[in-house]
């Protein structure tokens, strides 16, 4: 009975312990941020008010304080913020009449080849990538999408926007300051209808399905690579060369094998969907996957980077009874061999 006690305090201190550090923990490493909102209008919208709200506070704060240092820059940040939240809001309303138009895809079909199979391709259409990723990276930092998925990966909403202007509808306008410009030029001057049109075409030839792999390749591989998914041929290596992109990125974008390990599926969902949430200033682009890709995209990593989990989780509850079993039964045994010493 004495070991039974000790036991139950051991365990009630080690429960309380870890209970007590555990949230703080988790606070620190993983702050909470809002889930994933795939109506991009309505989360940049929140996000640019959010952050002049932020800023406001900070002025305030520095204000009482009563540095001068701290005020001017709370200042700068604020008038900054206002300045970004006047911006979007401007950005997303000037895409309505593209996003209200019917597009027609034929006339998009001549929009798209006298525009953009300069850069891209679209092999599943017989336009074949013009140069190899070396001189594509070399050229313009990443290797340009193939456009065959791409009415299959994005919502209308997001390709709007991102044909008018690529760097506000990628989240990434930040980079691109003091005459840098987006590797990928902007196409605000076309009529909205125009838009519309190449919109249309693009959803027209995206295939009706893909699988996951395919939707990691077409998504991320430009820039990420998953090398445990194929060790033997080295196939799932990023189509960017590293010095390319490192460059262009600022960082090196890293190897996603085991991303989905240490890091949760909940933290990959916010940050695809908007890595400035978790990483604020980061140079990583807002994918814009739809709600169903993005799902597909972190399928793939488990696959590849966790493809044991349903055995894991299975086993898991198994072993802990078994543990509380054995444990029984070893008091058991202790307690009729030592019976009598005791």
């Amino acid at each position: 009975m004495r070991e039974l006690k000790i036991l139950a305090v051991v365990v009630i201190l080690t429960l309380i312990t870890y209970w007590g550090v555990e949230p703080f923990a988790h606070t620190q490493m993983h702050p909470h941020v809002s889930p994933a909102n795939f109506k991009f209008e309505e989360s940049d919208k929140v996000s640019a008010k959010e952050n002049v709200e932020k800023a406001q506070k900070a002025l305030e704060e520095a204000k009482k304080a009563n540095n001068e240092k701290t005020i001017k820059g709370a200042t700068a940040t604020l008038n900054e913020a206002t300045a970004f939240d006047k911006t979007i809001n401007e950005f997303w309303a000037s895409n309505k009449d593209a996003l209200n138009a019917k597009g027609n895809a034929a006339n998009g079909e001549t929009l798209v080849t006298s525009n953009c199979t300069a850069c891209h391709s679209i092999q599943s259409k017989g336009f074949p990538q013009l140069m190899d990723n070396a001189s594509a990276g070399a050229a313009y930092g990443v290797t340009p999408p193939d456009l065959g998925s791409a009415g299959k990966l994005y919502s209308k909403e997001y390709l709007i926007a991102f044909i008018k202007n690529p760097a506000l509808a990628s989240k990434v306008s930040h980079k691109f300051v003091d005459g840098r410009a987006h590797p990928m030029p902007g196409y605000d001057w076309m009529q909205p209808q125009e838009i519309a049109d190449m919109v249309a075409y693009l959803e027209s030839i995206a295939p009706k399905e893909m699988s996951n792999k395919e939707v990691f390749t077409d998504a991320c591989q430009r820039c990420h690579g998953i090398k445990y998914a194929d060790m033997k041929k080295g196939s799932m290596s990023a189509f960017t060369p590293n010095n390319d992109v490192k460059a262009y990125m600022g960082i090196l974008p890293p190897d996603l094998s085991q991303y989905i390990r240490s890091r949760s599926a909940n933290y990959l969902e916010t940050f695809v969907n908007d890595p400035q949430k978790q990483l604020p200033g980061t140079a990583m682009p807002r994918v814009g996957l739809t709600q169903e890709s993005q799902a597909q995209v972190i399928k793939y990593l488990e696959e590849v980077g966790d493809s044991k989990k349903a055995q894991r989780e299975e086993l898991g509850p198994k072993f802990l009874i078994y543990l509380v079993i054995f444990a029984i039964f070893a008091f058991l045994w202790k307690a009729s061999k030592w019976r009598d010493v005791h």
